[in-house]
């Protein structure tokens, strides 16, 4: 019988050990690298190229705001990256060009987006330079990146 109290106490302690654990665990939220905000920026920067493209201004509208909505994460969650400031490079070289880009897509102007979508990727590049990581250089994609998404608007 006592042997019995014994293991019952340590398997009960275990088991309390675990469950403390784990709601440490569940009570943290994940967190996305640094990388992964550019990369699903990228992925963004490439869609709102073809939609500009198509003239699908309602979907260029929303590729931007979710551009914008991605780095002010990106920002707020890791205001610095290996020693860069990068939530203080984002704000002072990306938001005039993001600013003129909504301006060409409300005018739904094709040649003024084409312009201010070159002027946010010479923006992206400049701030990849800036943080030492000039390798990484964007440019007007060639390809859609998904090829199942549509990017003319309907009636087109």
């Amino acid at each position: 019988m006592k042997r019995f109290l014994i293991v019952t106490a340590v398997v009960l302690s275990l088991v309390g050990a675990v469950a403390a654990a784990d709601e440490r665990l569940a009570a943290k939220p994940y967190v996305p690298g640094f990388g992964e905000f550019m990369a699903g920026t990228q992925v963004r920067h490439a869609k709102l190229w073809f939609a500009g493209e198509a003239e699908n201004w309602e979907l260029a509208a929303y590729e931007v705001d979710e551009i914008k909505e991605g780095l002010e994460d990106a920002a707020k969650l890791h205001p610095t990256h290996k020693g860069v400031p990068v939530a203080d490079m984002i704000k002072s070289s990306l938001d005039a060009p993001l600013a003129e880009l909504e301006a060409a897509i409300a005018a739904k102007d094709k040649s003024r987006f084409a312009r201010a979508f070159d002027g946010l990727t010479s923006a992206c590049n400049a701030c990849h330079t800036a943080a030492s990581y000039g390798f990484i250089k964007v440019q007007r994609p060639t390809m859609a990146p998904v090829s199942n998404q549509v990017f003319t608007p309907d009636g087109k």
